[in-house]
């Protein structure tokens, strides 16, 4: 019974080491592809290597601005614009988008203005908040803030509005009062949409601020790292701030909106793990 009880276990443990073989493998493919069709292209001499420089270039630059401290101190200012303007965004678009679901005349008056305000690049606000504003840290958080609003603004609005009617009904029927009602029944039912608006909204943040770090002439940040680098045609810094840009997104993805979902929806049971 020991023995056949000692070989199951054996066998889901290798089931499961091979299972996590396999995530790994299917995780890191697209990367190899990509990365194989890179070095193809820039050994075959199509680009200038100054403009179309091969990875290992690339990994150099990285670490080389690394051990200098110049693009930990560049990451380190973007990321607080970053938290700053999305922290701003997230209170007022949550704000605004429960008020929006819960009420017909809030929903009247902010719905047109979001509807018209959304579609407009945010490049195209820039110059507004620049002469109001001024150049600097202010701007620009203020313009990270403001154009990442919208998307927050409408997922949570559409997560409100999609809750079910016979929920609201029965713990209402249950004696539950206002209050009740939202935290346990309209905010748990509305936070995959609001989970959702969040991640468009970071990805409108980082949009924008690469852009407004050159245009409202901040000393640091990954932004003006990168339109620097491309004035000297240093191709391999500018590749090297776009992967601390991607890693950055990767880690807040993994460490904050998936264990925000772990431990909300999909204990729950309302999302698949």
């Amino acid at each position: 019974m020991q023995a056949t009880v000692s070989k199951a276990r054996s066998s889901a443990g290798s089931s499961s080491g091979e299972t996590r073989w396999r995530v790994a493998a299917r995780t890191a493919l697209p990367f190899l592809l990509v990365g194989g069709l890179w070095e193809i292209t820039a050994h075959l001499g199509i680009f200038p290597p100054r403009l179309f420089p091969p990875l290992e270039n690339v990994a150099s630059a990285l670490v080389r601005l690394t051990v200098a401290g110049i693009l930990p101190h560049h990451a380190a200012e973007t990321l607080l614009r970053l938290l700053a303007g999305f922290w701003l965004a997230a209170i007022v678009g949550i704000g605004l988008g429960i008020a929006m679901g819960r009420s017909r005349l809030a929903e009247d008056i902010i719905l047109p203005l979001a509807s018209i305000g959304a579609p407009i690049p945010g490049v195209a606000y820039a110059p507004l908040f620049l002469l109001w504003f001024g150049l600097g840290n202010v701007s620009a958080v203020l313009l990270v803030a403001f154009v990442s609003t919208f998307p927050i603004v409408f997922n949570t609005w559409t997560g409100v509005k999609a809750v079910k009617e016979i929920w609201v009904r029965s713990a209402q029927a249950m004696g539950a009062d206002q209050g009740r009602l939202f935290r346990l029944v309209i905010l748990p039912g509305a936070l995959p949409y609001i989970l959702a608006g969040l991640r468009l909204g970071l990805a409108q943040a980082w949009r924008i601020l690469v852009v407004v770090e050159l245009l409202a002439a901040v000393p640091w940040g990954l932004g003006w790292l990168i339109f620097g680098a491309r004035e000297f045609l240093n191709t391999d810094v500018m590749l090297a701030g776009i992967v601390v840009i991607g890693a950055i997104g990767l880690v807040l993805e993994n460490l904050v909106f998936r264990r925000l979902e772990q431990i909300t929806v999909v204990r729950w049971g309302m999302m698949a793990a």
